[in-house]
């Protein structure tokens, strides 16, 4: 019998990266069909530019583009397959890149959409949070548990970071299982905010829509002056480290920062759900 030969997504981990492995099979199909990138532009609507930079690696596309290949080269759902494996090497990639910076930066700014930013979870807050990613496996929850509240240590002593952060009201308007761990993840807020290297403000309902709806977006100053920006949603993060794009995320950052509560104002709406979680005891 002849040796199987491997798929793809078999030896992507011995053949480069998915997404090269997905490049390499996008050209390949391609070339097995003899079609040209015009007849593929043609047969898919995609542009044959776009198309190209697809077969090259230079862009990892949509799960639209590579469901319209597969109709095309009749694969199935291939391709659909091999872009979900590129996208979480790509993913993974990029917030290794984005963590790395982060441990070089001076200042911090995020506004955060979903969940408190890491930076000022209690440790009940982060556990909640990443038992979702890690349940079954509990040594490696305690390991990244760990890891995240050695990451505060930067809030304190000499060379501390600089951190401004806008919460979205959604995120104080969703408390954690447990009420007392919640009443005291608010009171920590209220701590944190308090020290003069940290600016907390609160981005309301009130202010309606806005064009950052929907995505988190972190914003890290390097030492050597420059600033890279992290753009992240439920289904996909960017890193930006190019100066046009960059600056394009400061100055979205910096729009909202105007619409949010200046800080004064935010202490008091945390204050207020504060006591508002807090169980009146009836005196004996």
């Amino acid at each position: 019998m002849p040796p199987r030969k491997s798929s793809p997504s078999r030896s992507n981990h011995h053949n480069g990266s998915a997404r090269q492995v997905l490049a390499k099979e996008l050209a390949r199909l391609r070339e097995a069909s003899g079609k040209s990138l015009s007849d593929l532009a043609n047969e898919t609507t995609y542009d044959r530019t776009y198309l190209h930079k697809l077969e090259t690696g230079v862009k990892l596309g949509s799960p639209e583009v590579m469901a319209a290949l597969d109709r095309v080269y009749g694969t199935g759902e291939h391709l659909c397959d091999l872009w979900e494996l590129a996208k979480e090497d790509v993913f993974r990639d990029k917030y290794k890149r984005f963590m790395e910076l982060e441990k070089r930066a001076t200042v911090w700014q995020q506004y955060a959409i979903g969940a408190i930013p890491g930076l000022l979870q209690t440790e009940d807050y982060a556990r909640e949070m990443l038992s979702f990613v890690y349940a079954e496996d509990q040594d490696e929850l305690e390991a990244q548990l760990a890891a995240r509240m050695a990451r505060q240590g930067r809030l304190y002593g000499e060379g501390r970071l600089i951190v401004r952060a806008i919460l979205d009201e959604t995120v104080l308007r969703r408390p954690l299982k447990d009420a007392a761990a919640w009443q005291r993840q608010l009171v920590h807020l209220l701590k944190i905010a308090d020290l003069r290297n940290v600016t907390v403000q609160v981005l309301p309902f009130s202010v309606g829509l806005h064009h950052l709806l929907g995505t988190s977006l972190t914003v890290l100053w390097l030492p050597d002056g420059t600033s890279v920006a992290y753009n992240e949603t439920n289904m996909s993060a960017e890193l930006f480290e190019e100066p046009p794009d960059v600056e394009r995320l400061k100055l979205s950052y910096d729009l909202l920062r105007d619409s949010a509560l200046p800080p004064p104002e935010s202490k008091t709406l945390i204050r207020n759900l504060l006591e508002a979680s807090t169980p009146c005891t009836s005196p004996d």
